[in-house]
């Protein structure tokens, strides 16, 4: 099959000055690219007055279990995503024990949901990938083996630090794994069981991940008052292991730690000034979306969900959690007191009767079953076991753009697709290139493209996509620079994006003016055989 793209204003990826031209593809490669191509071709696509780039790839997605119940995921293609990195947050599917199924899969549910329809029986990330694999998948999906996951079947889900030996047994899964086709390794030092480690398991954990020359992708143990600590032991863990650094959805909480920022940006310096290679990944919303479990106490989680249900049927344990929240627990990063409980939203359940609460903050919820608000959390958190999302509002956007205009920046959704999401599942891409670059001049097109395309590629090591070149693999978006746009609306988040009018993955025209088909186009790509 041959398709040749004419007209367009090519933006290939590597902040070069726009430039009007051509574009063939055979099959699944781009094979030519020039001012003017006249070939004999089975169709061509007119892109005059649009623009022609490679296709984004969002390297923090949370489509894990999703992708096996519905594996077209036209969410994130309908943004112009052909590319998506799962394995967030150090909690996702594998590897996952079969003694360990139960709880995890609750422990899991408030971020990547919940299905029956699947066979959880799967073990390692081998099998995992092989189920998309032989699912087929919509768009190219690549994974961060999680340390939680490495964790738990090393050493369960205590609230302890591990042996010498259970961290010899977590660097013999990420091996193990990586080997697999992981790229790398996501922690999530927020999330249970991850939380419970200390700084000398990660370096040693992470020293496996450098000999693979993977990435080490985290979410910090605190994006709020201890902000300074937090990446001080993350660039540790980069100097002492060699591994290359990404930090996930990168920000400061709380405008009582916005103060931070400058001395946040003076780490990114020194870290780079000492060689060490570092990156992060950023949404364009001042408000977060995670499960809304984070709000208790690390203790809480202690021996995985069962054991946090016992605790929330237990009056004793809900007073000392009251308490926790209230005065704070050092290292921990407490959402209500930075967000508020009038500015924590709840976004997803699993059962019908609850469906009531979501699109309510904490507040509300209190409120409305005429109790106070945390007992009201507490009750819901208990029916749903755990399985409830939420969303925060944290910072301004002059923080995000700060940080948008920093090189190590690359573009991320984050974005959970269970119940009312937040918009940035929907619109993070448009949003940049609408508001950011159209409305707002705060980037250049050129670069704008370059951080939802190469930085990232670069960043994850992942090969021959990322630009418009000849030989690489044809995944291109075609979108109108003066109409698109993303979803910046939390009351009604699910928008699909404007301005988006061609998405070709792997070769295959998956939009075409604006209109989706449903073809598994995608790729798996195992990090052994089809990235750096």
């Amino acid at each position: 099959m041959r398709t040749l793209i004419k007209h367009g204003l090519i933006v290939d990826g590597n902040k070069t000055k726009a430039f009007k031209g051509d574009l063939l593809i055979e099959d699944d490669r781009i094979t030519k690219i020039s001012s003017e191509i006249n070939e004999d071709v089975d169709r061509i696509i007119d892109a005059r007055d649009r623009v022609v780039c490679p296709g984004f790839i969002d390297t923090h997605s949370h489509s894990d279990l999703m992708i096996l119940v519905n594996p077209y995921n036209e969410v994130k293609i309908r943004q112009g995503i052909t590319t998506e990195v799962l394995g967030q947050d150090g909690i996702s599917m594998a590897p996952l024990p079969k003694d360990h199924i139960s709880p995890w899969r609750k422990n899991l549910a408030g971020l990547d949901g919940e299905s029956d329809d699947i066979n959880w029986e799967y073990e390692t990330t081998d099998n995992y990938l092989s189920m998309m694999e032989d699912n087929g998948v919509g768009l190219n999906e690549t994974y961060l083996v999680p340390h939680g996951n490495i964790r738990m079947e090393a050493m369960g889900l205590e609230d302890r630090p591990a042996t010498k030996e259970e961290i010899q047994k977590m660097c013999e899964i990420t091996e193990r794994e990586l080997k697999a086709g992981a790229i790398g390794l996501s922690t999530g030092l927020i999330y249970i069981p991850c939380a419970y480690s200390l700084t000398e398991e990660m370096i040693e954990i992470c020293k496996v991940v450098a000999k693979h020359d993977g990435v080490f992708v985290v979410h910090q143990r605190s994006e709020a008052d201890t902000i300074i600590s937090s990446m001080e032991e993350i660039i540790e863990i980069g100097k002492k292991s060699g591994v290359k650094v990404h930090f996930s959805h990168f920000k400061v909480c709380g405008k009582d730690n916005w103060k931070y920022i400058p001395e946040v940006i003076k780490l990114l310096e020194k870290a780079k000034s000492e060689g060490i290679n570092v990156s992060f990944d950023q949404y364009p919303y001042a408000a977060g979306s995670t499960m809304l479990g984070v709000v208790l106490p690390p203790w809480a989680h202690s021996g995985g969900t069962d054991k946090l249900l016992e605790r929330l049927q237990d009056e004793k344990q809900r007073q000392k959690m009251k308490d926790d929240i209230a005065n704070g627990i050092e290292g921990w990063d407490n959402f209500i007191q930075f967000a508020g409980i009038d500015q924590i939203f709840v976004t997803s359940v699993k059962n019908k009767k609850n469906e009531f609460a979501i699109g309510k903050s904490l507040l509300e919820l209190g409120e409305i079953r005429g109790i106070d608000p945390l007992d009201a959390t507490f009750d819901l958190l208990l029916e749903e076991e755990n399985a409830v999302g939420m969303v925060d509002f944290y910072g301004l956007e002059e923080h995000i753009i700060g940080f948008m205009k920093r090189e190590e920046q690359n573009v991320c959704t984050d974005g959970l697709l269970a119940g009312k999401p937040h918009p940035r599942a929907y619109g993070s891409f448009p949003k940049i290139l609408g508001r950011y670059v159209r409305e707002l001049g705060v980037l250049e097109l050129e670069e704008a493209v370059s951080k939802m395309t190469k930085k990232a590629a670069i960043s994850f090591g992942i090969k021959d996509r990322g630009e418009l070149k000849e030989g690489y693999y044809a995944d291109v978006v075609i979108f109108d620079k003066d109409t698109v746009s993303g979803c910046d609306d939390f009351i009604n988040s699910m928008q699909y994006p404007t301005g988006i009018d061609y998405v070709i993955i792997n070769g295959n025209c998956v939009i075409e003016e604006g209109n989706y088909k449903h073809i598994k186009a995608g790729k798996v790509l195992r990090g052994n055989n089809l990235c750096y």
